[in-house]
Formats: C-alpha cells, structure tokens, sequence
C-alpha cells in the first residue's frame, strides 16, 4: 500500500510575533487547514513569481489560484479615499485562521511593488471598480 505523501506545514510563529491563531486551526470545526501548505519557502517563491507578474490577467490568475489551492481570498480594491497610485489600493486578505501575520504583510507589498511597476494593472484594478462598469 502507497502512503500519500504529506506536504510540508508551515513552522508555528514564535509565540508572541503573530495573531494567525494557529493553534486554534486544528479545534476549529470545519476549518480550511490548506493555508497552513504555505511554508515560509513557498512564501519566497510566490512573492518572486507576484514580482514577475506584467499583466492583470496574470495578477487574477495567482489571486485565483491563493483560493483554489490554499483558500486564502484576497482583495485588491481602491482604497475609500482614492487612489491616485498602487499605494491608494486597499489589498488585503479575508480573515482566516492560519494565515501568518508575515504572510498577510509580505504579500500586499510585493503585490503593490507589481502593480507600481505596470501602470497597466493599475489602471485595470481602477476598470474593475469603476462606477462605470
């Protein structure tokens, strides 16, 4: 019989540094565990791949597969004040359980790094929250 091979956890944060509420995952009926698969190496290589990014389409389809593969939604809208820059956008991701604090930080930023380099994804982030859709 072939034993299934079991993807590597994240390291639990020291105590202290985080509020992921890790520890509560594992007591929490029906929680979505899979967030915890995000090791702080596969961290790494979604920022490097969040950082090649030249496209919209391509920003939607890594946001698209942090839901699939993971269960992490996370939002990318102007910001209630306007934004004139990527640092006018609100991104961020939904509360969940697991989710490192690192990770909630990480993320945005080099998101907003991307979209600070392609005014294009900027200017289609605007597009899709236009009041004039």
């Amino acid at each position: 019989m072939l034993h299934a091979e079991v993807p590597p956890l994240r390291q639990p944060c020291p105590p202290g540094a985080c509020d992921c509420e890790r520890e509560t995952l594992r007591d929490a009926t029906g929680a979505d565990a899979r967030i915890l698969q995000l090791t702080r190496k596969e961290e790494i290589k979604l920022i490097k791949h969040i950082d090649s990014i030249d496209t919209y389409e391509g920003l939607q389809r890594t946001i698209n597969r942090l839901q699939e593969q993971l269960g992490a939604t996370l939002r990318i809208r102007p910001s209630p004040n306007d934004a004139v820059t990527a640092r006018g956008l609100d991104i961020q991701f939904d509360k969940q359980l697991g989710l490192c604090k690192k990770t909630r930080e990480d993320v945005p930023t080099a998101i907003r790094r991307c979209i600070g380099r392609h005014e294009e994804i900027f200017l289609a982030v605007l597009k899709e929250h236009s009041l004039f859709r």
